[in-house]
């Protein structure tokens, strides 16, 4: 079976990469848009391109059975539909909450008809990195809606799922036949972190991983705004509105990282752990 990885050089695709090849898949394609700087394994099959350069796609799609599609909107119809033409059997993309900024990729993906999988994490715990020029500066961490609860995930969970995912299918299920991975296709996969924190909670961990005491600020109004908008440009807003959602709906955990793989998610604090240098 050959299996396709988009963004194959992204934080989550280059980990998709890695998990395929762990749990032995044989026959692994990488689009990249840099072949020669990626620095993938040898086994894998490296090719040039992006999704959202349509030209560079569909020899990418060429003989391959299934695919993990990573989240570009602005194609993803097309780059679905070519898939279909070229007689890929399953895709298993990365999008989001129903209704949701992602919604699209999983419209586009069932507008080609192909068989689907859907992974809908919530937010990375990668995201922390927001605080990460604060912490390096100093003790502390400005930031707004510090009771604000969810439960962030880490990338490396996601990509095991998507690798778990994508081989049960090599059993028989991207064929239509009776096997137990039949369960996926169709599926719509919510994905979080094993417990639902706060975002002062978050700060804190990150304190304990580094030997520091971190203090939290409350930012509120206009202080907020200003602040989102000076470290993440046009999409602080957005952000800001995210967390206003949350206040009203805070996210509960779910254990479905466990349930698939059998082995405990990772929590924030060993992820805050593993990638202390982040911060420092």
């Amino acid at each position: 079976m050959k299996i396709l990885v988009t963004g194959a050089t992204g934080n989550v695709g280059r980990m998709v990469v890695d998990e395929l090849l762990a749990r032995g898949a044989t026959d692994v394609r990488a689009l990249t848009v840099n072949p020669a700087a990626a620095g993938l394994p040898g086994e894998v099959e490296v090719v040039r391109g992006f999704l959202g350069r349509l030209e560079t796609v569909p020899a990418a799609l060429a003989g391959v059975d299934a695919m993990y599609l990573a989240p570009h909107p602005a194609t993803v119809f097309e780059v679905c539909r070519l898939a279909a033409e070229a007689g890929v059997r399953r895709i298993v993309d990365m999008a989001g909450a129903k209704g949701g900024t992602w919604q699209v990729i999983e419209d586009g993906v069932e507008a080609s008809g192909v068989a689907y999988t859907h992974l809908e994490p919530g937010e990375f715990m990668a995201n922390s990195t927001l605080w990460a020029a604060q912490i390096r500066a100093g003790d502390v961490v400005r930031d707004a809606y510090g009771d604000v609860v969810n439960a962030p995930i880490a990338q490396e969970d996601i990509a095991a799922v998507a690798a778990h995912v994508l081989l049960c299918g090599a059993s028989g299920a991207f064929t239509g036949s009776a096997d137990a991975s039949d369960a996926f296709v169709g599926a719509s996969i919510e994905l979080t972190g094993p417990e639902a924190l706060s975002r002062r909670e978050m700060v804190a961990a990150i304190g304990r991983a580094l030997g520091r005491d971190l203090t939290y600020v409350e930012l509120t109004g206009d202080a907020a705004a200003e602040h989102f908008s000076g470290v993440m440009g046009s999409y602080g807003q957005w952000y800001l509105d995210g967390l206003a959602q949350l206040a009203q709906h805070p996210q509960a955990a779910v254990s479905t990282v466990a349930d698939l793989l059998g082995r405990p998610a990772m929590t924030y604090g060993e992820w805050a752990g593993r990638h202390a240098d982040l911060f420092r």
